[in-house]
């Protein structure tokens, strides 16, 4: 049985999925939450394997909550659940911990497998979402393009660290560091991690990869 917690500040989208939730035969809410302070609280009592996770919220955001819980109960799987599709805001998200990211108009048959993958430690992500990454994304890209946290994972990456590793390093799940090599193969035009390895061995500024994820 999966237990899942609700957060979001719409008492209606609350209902709406715990009735969804409650239909599934593999799940149930445990909990729910009007906001992130309130989500750290339910945590703490309810003891979720899954948290869908709202962002746009008073008091304290899904992004800034989701960071806590990652951080204090590193069990619970992260699913944002929102209406945001944009890259800065995807990016945040999965660099807070949040192990997938979908849109609030899935089909509810799409949302309940994208708890169910969370819960066995995938990272779903809405396909729109993923289109919104890969997005202009097609022509090699200066490693000044690439934002500090990719410039970061694709160091490591030439350093010869595996996923696992560089998630290890960097302090983020191994879910966000799979997302951020997604972005980062298709804005420097490779696809693979032999050939990222090489273009940050050849593109990156030397001390970056020798001391990548070093204090």
């Amino acid at each position: 049985m999966i237990d899942v917690l609700l957060v979001d500040d719409h008492a209606l989208m609350r209902a709406g999925l715990a009735g969804m939730i409650a239909a599934a035969e593999d799940m149930r809410v445990v909990g729910t939450a009007a906001d992130g302070a309130q989500a750290l609280e339910a945590v703490a009592v309810s003891a979720p394997n899954v948290v869908l996770m709202d962002l746009s919220m008073p008091v304290m955001d899904g992004v800034a909550a989701t960071a806590r819980i990652t951080v204090e109960y590193p069990d619970v799987a992260v699913l944002v659940l929102t209406s945001f599709s944009d890259r800065d805001r995807v990016m945040e998200a999965l660099d807070a911990g949040a192990l997938g990211y979908v849109l609030k108009d899935t089909a509810p048959v799409d949302l309940l497998e994208s708890i169910r993958s969370v819960a066995r430690g995938n990272s779903p992500l809405d396909p729109r979402v993923a289109r919104t990454l890969l997005r202009d994304r097609r022509a090699p890209s200066p490693a000044g393009e690439l934002t500090e946290r990719e410039q970061e994972v694709l160091a490591l990456v030439g350093r010869g660290l595996a996923n696992k590793q560089i998630a290890r390093t960097l302090g983020i799940r191994e879910g966000t560091v799979k997302a951020h090599l997604t972005s980062v193969f298709q804005r420097i035009g490779v696809r693979d991690r032999t050939s990222a390895a090489l273009w940050a061995r050849s593109n990156l500024p030397p001390s970056s990869v020798s001391s990548a994820g070093l204090p």
